[in-house]
């Protein structure tokens, strides 16, 4: 994961709030087949190459060969990798998942992503004009106190 980059901030966690439209992965999400999500690999195949030198590459081509279940065909390239090229119409082998119909969640936490220190209750509005109404209000509130110095 790419490390993520951010302005150090002038106050503490507890001087800020976060506010945050969310889409939890457990319960706006689910598991999904391939059609679903109109997946590529599906759609027309794919090719998986391994190195069957390394421990990893003989797990990989043993779970092929004798676990997956899906119609290949192989062979050795050039540089002597195995390749197994997989028909269309078949699972690939990545997991995928779907939204499922449920509106997102409009959240306002204390603190920022060093934590709440103060321990501040998440307040979950009932509608996204309330979120933004409340950030609004936020924003003015802190517009007037730099005004005011």
């Amino acid at each position: 994961m790419r490390p993520i980059n951010r302005i150090e901030p002038n106050l503490p966690a507890q001087a800020y709030r976060t506010y945050e439209i969310a889409a939890p992965r457990s319960t706006h999400w689910r598991d999904a087949t391939c059609d679903e999500v109109g997946c590529h690999h599906h759609q027309y195949g794919w090719r998986t190459v391994v190195d069957e030198t390394t421990t990893l590459g003989q797990r990989q081509a043993h779970y092929i060969r004798a676990e997956s279940r899906r119609r290949f065909g192989e062979h050795r390239d050039e540089a002597g990798l195995t390749v197994f090229e997989f028909a269309p119409g078949q699972p690939c082998f990545a997991k995928h998942r779907t939204r499922v119909e449920r509106p997102e969640l409009y959240l306002v936490t204390g603190g920022d992503w060093r934590g709440n220190p103060l321990g501040t209750p998440t307040r979950r509005h009932t509608r996204p004009e309330l979120w933004v109404e409340d950030f609004q209000e936020n924003q003015d509130a802190l517009i007037t106190r730099i005004e005011r110095g």
